[in-house]
């Protein structure tokens, strides 16, 4: 996956859709819902608070690895597994919208590419 294309929603969703609150799901589990959501070009990412499951931290997690969002169940699932999330560079409250930043993350989540989980 390009890192161009893993800031981009890949996975079908009305651009008027809030999905603020949604739950999230890795492919092994629910890891917490969603504290945060951006559609920028080029940039949408979304924050999950993650609750207790890593005490109360919250990963930043770029739109290209949604797979599917089910709106009836305001389930948002990502094409990662729960350790892979919780191994990513850890979300930096100051620097998320610096582009050095989504460079980290996008090359850590890229390598997720080679193990066949993405599209």
């Amino acid at each position: 996956m390009a890192i161009v294309e893993m800031w981009n929603f890949t996975a079908e969703t009305a651009p008027n859709i809030d999905l603020t609150g949604f739950k999230v799901e890795a492919t092994d589990g629910d890891i917490g819902k969603v504290d945060e959501a951006t559609r920028e070009v080029g940039g949408s990412f979304f924050i999950v608070d993650t609750g207790p499951w890593i005490f109360g931290k919250k990963m930043m997690i770029p739109a290209g690895l949604i797979r599917d969002i089910d709106l009836d169940t305001e389930t948002i699932f990502v094409s990662r597994t729960k350790d892979e999330i919780k191994n990513a560079p850890e979300f930096d409250e100051e620097r998320y919208h610096d582009q050095t930043y989504r460079d980290e993350l996008g090359s850590y989540y890229g390598r997720g590419a080679m193990h066949g989980m993405d599209r």
